[in-house]
Order: C-alpha cells, then sequence, then structure tokens
C-alpha cells in the first residue's frame, strides 16, 4: 500500500508492505493471476465499450473489405503453426485469439503477483503505471517487433490511445483484486 505524507516541508513516499504480515511468492503468484484473468475479461467488455461508441460516432465513412485478423488471432497462428504444422482453423480463430489474450492477462499478473510480494513498489498507481508497462512493452514494442502488427509509427495515434486506456483499466484491475485475494489468503 503506498503512503503519503510530509516531512518538514517536503512530501514522502513510503509502501506499507506489512499488510499481509509475510511474504509469500505462491500466494502473491495465485493472487495475480486472478486479478489477471478478471482484469483481462473486463479490459475487453472496456475494449467493446469504446469501439461501440466509436462506431456510433463514425457516420457513414465506414472503410469496407476484410478487416485482419487481431495481434491474438496471429500469434495463436504461430503457435499453432509451431506445435502442430498448421494455422488455427477458422472456425476457432476467436477462440484461439481468446485464449492468447487471458493466457497473456494471466501469465503477466502471475508475474506482477510475485514481483508485487518482493517488491510493492510495482503496484504504483494502484497498478496503474503496470498497465502502461504491459501497454509499452508487449503493444508498442513486442507485437510489432514480431510482425504481429504493424510499426507503432504507422499505427493512428487514437488507436494508440485506446490501447493505452484500456491497459490502464488492465493494471488497475488487477491490482484491485490482487490486493484483496492476496488479503484473503
Amino acid at each position: 500500500m503506498l503512503l503519503y505524507g510530509t516531512t518538514n516541508g517536503g512530501l514522502m513516499i513510503s509502501f506499507d508492505d506489512t499488510d499481509y504480515g509475510e511474504t509469500d511468492i505462491l500466494k502473491g503468484l495465485l493472487a495475480g493471476v486472478a486479478g489477471g484473468l478478471l482484469a483481462s475479461f473486463l479490459m475487453e467488455q472496456f475494449q467493446a465499450a469504446w469501439s461501440a461508441t466509436s462506431q456510433a460516432m463514425q457516420s457513414s465513412q465506414r472503410r469496407g473489405g476484410r478487416k485482419p485478423d487481431p495481434a491474438t488471432v496471429k500469434a495463436a497462428n504461430v503457435i499453432s503453426e509451431k506445435v502442430t504444422g498448421h494455422k488455427v482453423p477458422k472456425d476457432y480463430k476467436s477462440l484461439a485469439g481468446e485464449a492468447v489474450h487471458y493466457g497473456m492477462g494471466a501469465t503477466t499478473a502471475a508475474v506482477y503477483g510475485v514481483l508485487a510480494e518482493v517488491a510493492p513498489i510495482v503496484t504504483v498507481g494502484d497498478g496503474a503505471a503496470f498497465g502502461a508497462g504491459v501497454w509499452a512493452l508487449a503493444d508498442e514494442l513486442a507485437v510489432p517487433a514480431a510482425g504481429l502488427s504493424r510499426p507503432a509509427r504507422e499505427i493512428p495515434l487514437t488507436t494508440h490511445l485506446y490501447a493505452l486506456a484500456s491497459h490502464l483499466v488492465y493494471g488497475w484491475i488487477t491490482e484491485t483484486v490482487r490486493r484483496a485475494v492476496r488479503r484473503a489468503l
């Protein structure tokens, strides 16, 4: 827990890492996974609401044609080709993309949960820094570098803002749930 106070006119920031009374890596990992799974679900809901609002605000200027697969489906295809030698069948693309999304959300949050046990500073901003970090490392660097999206410089600013906002939601929910689960354990 982040505590703020003043000393001699200056701002003091410290972390109260006695919330749980112990450092337990396994409990941190489990709490992180729980937070990451719920946060991944709610991040999708946020994205769906954002997309619906954006579409409603756009008039008849919609582009025709087929939309490219999202990065999660592209990642699922890469994994499937390496494991089976075949791309994900068309009927399973959506499910495979969801598996990648939830797998990534749970995995990064598991690491976050462990780090929160040993270095509570990672929880700064109630998970916002974590969400922004995942956005920067995954969306802005790793996904384009892996060829799963266009380079970041070719993506409109509004798309970057949408992705950042989505990941801030993910980070905040991950931390909120992680903290509650960790206290319960």
